[in-house]
């Protein structure tokens, strides 16, 4: 945080130092997919080494989750084409909005300007032979999206879960869910509610991921329940597509 002299912000773990979530996904029929493009897109594909990036998936058009895409220029360049991008009507209305200088036909084309092509999420749909399941959930009153890849689900920026959409995370190898802080949140999970809809999911392994500073990585993780812990920038998970059935 910006002037701000707690423990956390000042730790020397690295896992402390975080910048605006965002997930790199891997599929196994060798398709890479970005879920969200924050203002910290150059640095971070920078750092993980994020040469190339398939299609573009929105969980919403908050800023944090947005305002990255002009660096698509740099992937059109070396793709040598635009950039699917997949959202909402209400998320890809925002990316019209922000970046409307990309959309203005006025504007001089040139390599100035990102190329993308924006798709609406209507229902589950495939991305090669990826099947991607939207997953709606609320972010305070906003209706947004989480996404489930196989045994995979994402749940950024989470405050409630609505009853259609449990059945929905049933059967998750690793689940990735919202945990802000300690205190309740009127648009994302507490940290105890995190757990709580962990618990109720079920999946075998959960990162908690959009914390504030409140939670620094090593003491919170310690004393979270087992097959739970903080998420970090960089961490690497590998997940099958499905979640073996139980031995007998």
């Amino acid at each position: 945080m910006i002037g701000c002299d707690c423990q956390t912000c000042h730790s020397t773990d690295p896992r402390d130092r975080r910048w605006r979530p965002s997930v790199f996904i891997e599929t196994g029929d060798g398709h890479s997919l970005l879920v969200d493009a924050g203002p910290d897109l150059r640095a971070q594909a920078l750092a993980f080494g994020v040469r190339r990036v398939d299609a573009i998936l929105f969980t919403h058009g908050h800023a944090d989750h947005i305002l990255g895409l002009d660096e698509v220029r740099r992937f059109n360049a070396l793709q040598r084409r635009p950039m699917a991008c997949y959202g909402d009507s209400r998320t890809l209305d925002d990316v019209r909005k922000v970046f409307s200088y990309v959309f203005d036909s006025a504007t001089p084309r040139g390599g100035s300007l990102p190329e993308l092509e924006l798709f609406t999420i209507a229902g589950p749909f495939c991305i090669g032979r990826q099947e991607i399941v939207p997953v709606p959930i609320f972010h305070g009153a906003r209706a947004i999206l989480g996404l489930r890849l196989g045994a995979f689900a994402y749940l950024t920026d989470c405050s409630r879960i609505p009853d259609d959409s449990w059945p929905l995370l049933e059967g998750l190898d690793v689940l990735v869910l919202d945990a802000l802080r300690e205190r309740p949140h009127p648009t994302h999970f507490s940290l105890s509610e995190a757990i709580d809809a962990t618990r109720r999911i079920g999946a075998r392994r959960a990162y908690f991921t959009h914390m504030c500073h409140d939670l620094g990585h090593e003491a919170t993780s310690a004393r979270l329940p087992p097959g739970m812990e903080l998420a970090y920038d960089g961490l690497v998970i590998e997940t099958p597509d499905r979640v073996p059935d139980p031995e007998p």
